[in-house]
């Protein structure tokens, strides 16, 4: 069996830089949720008669598929579109980033996951990391616009997908991969009608990119990201989907040529010594009392 650590770390490494391709489609002339509707629409129409073929494996957690449906189809949504449309990435992905969190906790009093010292430090290392190299400031602070609350719904949308996809254990992997591109169609249709965006014309060169990215990009994400989720208690996938961060900050200053300095290397440090603790096996005793949801 894959490692599910390495398997998930690949995904947050292309979730990471995703904001790449996506700037080069805004700048060829489509965006938001006309990016969405048509990525993960020609994913979600070749892909659906996959849900109805595995319906007699997942009928008895259906309620995890709708919730995976709701969860996970609004954070790509909200995470693409986000991304698609700002030029803050480092902004965004701080947004995103409390993602952490809202999973640790929702592991704890969810799924009844125990937190360990050895996981709450990983946890607390992780966050100081994010901390140090995205510089938190005042600036950072600063009110949110409705670009920002994409990315910051997606973070908690994404955290509560990870639940689900954990809970449903007995859903095939196809299947939750399936269900969250459906619930971005969904999600990004609706958004479209709402806001009176249609799909926009382009060039045939134009619409292959965009099949490509979706087929070999966004779906090669969202499956390991759903193998690595599936297989990993929620607070241990919350450290490691950190790596994302790191991917998206390093690109951003790579390609928008702005060199690291002392604290951004620290700062991706801090992140990667969590991320090995997160997936370190913890044999201590000592754990803060569970409280299941039953």
């Amino acid at each position: 069996m894959l490692r599910p650590e390495l398997v998930l770390i690949f995904a947050t490494i292309l979730w990471g830089t995703s904001w790449v391709p996506l700037h080069a489609f805004a700048d060829a002339g489509i965006s938001g949720m006309p990016m969405v509707t048509a990525a993960y629409g020609l994913i979600a129409l070749l892909a659906a008669p996959l849900l109805w073929w595995q319906r007699v494996l997942w009928r008895e957690q259906a309620w995890g598929l709708l919730a995976i449906v709701v969860f996970g189809g609004w954070a790509n949504t909200a995470l693409i579109s986000s991304l698609s449309l700002g030029h803050d990435i480092v902004r965004l992905m701080l947004l995103f980033y409390l993602a952490p969190v809202w999973a640790v906790l929702g592991g704890w009093l969810l799924l009844g996951e125990q937190l360990t010292p050895l996981r709450l430090a990983a946890l607390a290392l992780a966050m100081a990391g994010i901390a140090l190299t995205l510089g938190i400031g005042l600036d950072t602070l600063k009110p949110l616009h409705g670009i920002d609350w994409l990315a910051l719904s997606a973070g908690f949308a994404f955290a509560m997908n990870n639940l689900a996809t954990r809970a449903a254990d007995r859903v095939p992997l196809t299947s939750k991969t399936v269900a969250a591109f459906l619930g971005s169609l969904i999600f990004a249709s609706i958004a479209c009608l709402i806001l009176g965006q249609g799909i926009p014309t382009l060039g045939t060169g134009t619409w292959l990119l965009v099949g490509l990215f979706a087929v070999g990009w966004l779906l090669l994400a969202t499956l390991s990201a759903q193998y690595g989720v599936t297989h990993l208690e929620a607070s241990r996938a919350a450290v490691l989907i950190v790596f994302e961060l790191i991917a998206a900050v390093l690109s951003a200053a790579w390609l928008g040529d702005q060199p690291l300095g002392l604290r951004e290397w620290l700062g991706a440090g801090l992140v990667c010594i969590a991320a090995v603790m997160a997936a370190w096996p913890d044999t201590s005793p000592s754990t803060v009392p569970r409280s299941a949801i039953s």
